[in-house]
């Protein structure tokens, strides 16, 4: 294995434990939280961890998967369980079923309303990441080791 990238490698489980052993906030603490500026994300309900993303600016992100007010395009983890929810599960690049055109549907916009709420019940927990190259692997590794249903790593 390239000694570089081996070296990358092996900080990915103690991270994962890190991240793991982080202890869970809800979206309504984030405002007492001292959350790393880089990093990675998981979201867990009931014990299940759903879904983990990676970003430069943790509180941010996690404001705009989950605030009130978040839009279709920042809110990209909400949509896609207003997606699931409604049946409305492929996505299309043309006007008809794209993301604008779905949130002019009757009742889409709600349920995608009450997913962004259903996020801020959620369990959060952060770690820190600042190297560019270790967070994009951190992100992948964690989602492979915790089987997370809702990434996806297939290009649009």
């Amino acid at each position: 294995m390239y000694p570089v990238f081996k070296e990358h490698v092996e900080t990915l489980q103690p991270a994962l434990e890190r991240l793991l052993e982080g202890v869970p906030f809800r979206f309504d603490e984030l405002r007492g939280q001292r959350l790393p500026e880089r990093g990675i994300y998981l979201f867990t309900e009931g014990g299940l961890h759903l879904y983990v993303g990676r970003s430069d600016g943790i509180a941010r992100r996690l404001r705009n998967h989950c605030a009130p007010g978040a839009t279709h395009l920042q809110a990209a983890f909400a949509f896609r369980l207003a997606r699931e929810a409604t049946g409305q599960l492929k996505a299309s690049y043309k006007p008809e079923g794209s993301r604008a055109h779905l949130m002019t549907q009757d009742g889409f916009k709600a349920e995608f309303d009450a997913q962004k709420a259903r996020l801020r019940r959620m369990d959060i927990r952060v770690v820190q990441e600042d190297h560019p190259i270790r967070q994009a692997l951190l992100e992948m590794y964690a989602a492979m080791a915790l089987a997370t249903p809702y990434n996806e790593f297939g290009n649009h």
